[in-house]
């Protein structure tokens, strides 16, 4: 126990302040649309119990994304920044692990991922495009998602590089543009700059994959705009019954293009959760999420591949403490 809690200490780059585990007894954070016009669809309209012995899959018609056909004609439009003109810049992922993550995020064919079209409505504007300016000035592609007003979730090397073996690369990143919403060269709701980091231990000074999670930390609360997911703490049963959805900033698609796919959890460990859902370099720190009665709960960080399934950290208690610490 004690080597999990001490794994999961918070860690700043700005050591200077202090942050508490000690929030509470952890069930959910509720999550928000946000003040910007425009929510995103569920498929469905009315619950449906599932069958005996039925695909746990299947259990509520009414909580999987509508994407197909995705056009809000009466969504107003954001005022249209335009994205950085930097492209064929690398997953994040590289910089730690010497190439696409390993194992990295990986397509399991076929490919049935889909584009968002319209990213300026909830629950899409939440995912955010990183570009992330390493120590040594190298620049990288990732993703996050709001949590709170200010702060984005996403995976311990977004923001902290271990072992890339190039000097003066490993340590903090020096800045993350947070884009959210972005699609191509257009962002709906502009972008920020951050140089204010946080992870936990396990990560920064262990490398340890089942401690790779982080957040952004924001100048300003673009998250009361955009809104954010909520995220809770789930029992293994629960999980293994749920359809959980990804959507992200895959880096073999066209540059800062959100993509989306959904699927069953295929395992559930103590500190990861598995799925096979189709992702790629550049979503490292895409949250993973189900549907609860119409609201959206992160239930991992997406940070890692495998032959068969993908997988993320699994928001556990530490995890969930450290989290509302940094949105508060």
């Amino acid at each position: 126990m004690s080597d999990i809690v001490n794994g999961h200490k918070p860690v700043s780059n700005e050591p200077e302040e202090n942050f508490s585990e000690d929030v509470g007894e952890p069930v959910t954070e509720s999550p928000s649309e946000g003040s910007g016009s425009g929510a995103g669809q569920l498929a469905g309209d009315d619950p449906v119990q599932q069958v005996a012995g039925g695909d746990p899959v299947q259990q509520v018609a009414g909580e999987v994304e509508a994407v197909e056909g995705y056009s809000r004609p009466e969504t107003v439009a954001a005022k249209a920044w335009m994205a950085p003109a930097v492209t064929g810049l690398r997953d994040i992922a590289e910089a730690s692990f010497g190439r696409p993550q390993p194992l990295a995020e990986i397509v399991h064919p076929p490919d049935d991922r889909v584009q968002i079209n319209d990213t300026s409505v909830y629950p899409w504007r939440v995912h955010c495009s990183l570009e992330i300016t390493a120590a040594d000035s190298s620049q990288w592609i990732g993703t996050g998602w709001f949590i709170g007003p200010h702060t984005v979730m996403t995976a311990g090397h977004v923001v902290h590089i271990k072992n890339s073996g190039v000097p003066g690369r490993d340590g903090w990143v020096r800045s993350i543009r947070v884009m959210p919403g972005r699609t191509g060269s257009t962002l709906p709701y502009g972008s920020v700059i951050s140089q204010s980091f946080r992870s936990v231990n396990g990560w920064i000074n262990g490398g340890d994959e089942n401690y790779d999670y982080g957040a952004i930390i924001l100048p300003t609360d673009l998250g009361n705009t955009v809104g954010w997911l909520g995220f809770g703490v789930y029992s293994d049963a629960d999980l293994l019954a749920s359809t959980v959805h990804i959507s992200g900033y895959p880096g073999d698609k066209p540059a800062g293009t959100q993509w989306y796919a959904s699927r069953g959890i295929a395992s559930v460990n103590s500190r990861k959760v598995f799925y096979d859902i189709d992702t790629a370099g550049g979503q490292s720190g895409s949250g993973v999420y189900r549907i609860i009665n119409g609201q959206r709960h992160g239930v991992a960080i997406h940070a890692y591949g495998g032959a068969v399934t993908n997988s993320g950290t699994r928001i556990i208690t530490p995890v969930f403490n450290n989290m509302v610490a940094w949105k508060a």
